[in-house]
């Protein structure tokens, strides 16, 4: 039994339960969420974007399955070990292998992870008190985000049954889904920056002076401005739920860099708005600093950037959207 579902206490799996799936017309909901949870605590966002997505991929994946129990996460970052291996057989699955970046790995039930196969990357549900499976202790030594507690897992002839397999292999990055869920995590990183405002909203109120008013009314054209790009992905998700047109991959490359850009600008305009002091003497708001600052760095930064681009020069009328009406 892990610790999150003997105790309840930090909130943040009561807060995504139930939440809307993508793509069935409620996805800004979804976000929303995402984003109020990321406003109060990242580190809770993170691991409620996690549970609430590895219910997604089943659901997705295994439409006529039933819905995984406990709490869950998403384990699939290759770098930087090798990863992970799975030989099938009549019986079942055999996992060996180490995955870093487990978030929420002391506290979860099970967390859905992809192993190298010999037919392709397999995605599995892996119950976390299975024999075998072990959280190696002092591999998340991290300030930022380090109540997210995302340690590496060994995982040593792991036996599975046929049934923990998820979907065909590759399906995992395969599926219009995984594009969806992307922008969810950026749903997170907003929530994050919105809360890191609010230091430079109270700064501001107690004493308004010029530069700081300045800072302010850029910080909150910032945030506007990424809520309606949010919003109208996620109007556009719900549009073409299973990717009919095309768009999901390049959408989430667009909206992600746009929401980092804006993350950014956020962190640091708070910072040369009101100074030194809240980031040593206000402990929520530093440890959000913090937490923003290491969670934006899921993103890939120029790599992710250039891949934006490789999609733009691929896509047919390269630019012809970037005027209105196009």
């Amino acid at each position: 039994m892990s610790l999150v579902t003997e105790n309840l206490t930090d909130g943040w799996l009561d807060a995504v339960r139930d939440l809307p799936l993508p793509g069935g017309g409620r996805t800004w909901e979804r976000w929303r969420r995402f984003a109020a949870l990321g406003a109060a605590d990242l580190v809770h966002a993170r691991l409620g974007e996690g549970h609430a997505d590895a219910v997604a991929i089943v659901a997705e994946l295994e439409p006529q399955g039933s819905a995984p129990v406990g709490a869950l996460g998403v384990w699939a970052a290759e770098a930087p070990l090798r990863g992970v291996t799975a030989k099938g057989s009549p019986a079942g699955w055999t996992v060996d292998g180490a995955r870093a970046w487990c978030s929420g790995a002391p506290h979860l039930d099970q967390a859905l992870i992809t192993a190298h196969a010999a037919d392709g990357v397999r995605l599995l549900l892996v119950p976390l008190d299975t024999p075998g499976v072990s959280v190696v202790p002092g591999t998340w030594p991290a300030v930022g985000m380090a109540g997210s507690d995302s340690l590496t897992v060994r995982f040593d002839d792991v036996r599975l049954p046929a049934g923990a397999a998820v979907g065909r292999p590759g399906a995992y990055t395969g599926r219009p889904g995984f594009w969806h869920g992307a922008i969810g995590v950026a749903a997170c990183w907003y929530g994050g920056a919105v809360g890191v405002a609010r230091a430079l909203l109270a700064a501001a109120s107690a004493k308004p002076e010029p530069h700081r008013l300045a800072h302010l009314g850029a910080v909150d054209s910032v945030l506007c401005s990424m809520a309606d790009v949010l919003r109208a992905a996620a109007a556009a998700i719900d549009d073409d739920p299973l990717d009919r047109r095309g768009e999901a991959h390049r959408r989430a490359m667009r909206v992600r860099a746009t929401v980092e850009r804006g993350c950014d600008e956020v962190l640091a305009r708070t910072g040369r708005a009101t100074g030194a002091a809240p980031l040593g003497h206000d402990g929520r708001h530093s440890r959000r600093v913090a937490d923003l600052t290491t969670y934006l760095r899921q993103s890939h930064a120029e790599a992710d950037l250039a891949a934006a681009g490789a999609l733009l020069l691929d896509s047919p009328g390269a630019g012809a959207d970037w005027m209105p009406g196009a």
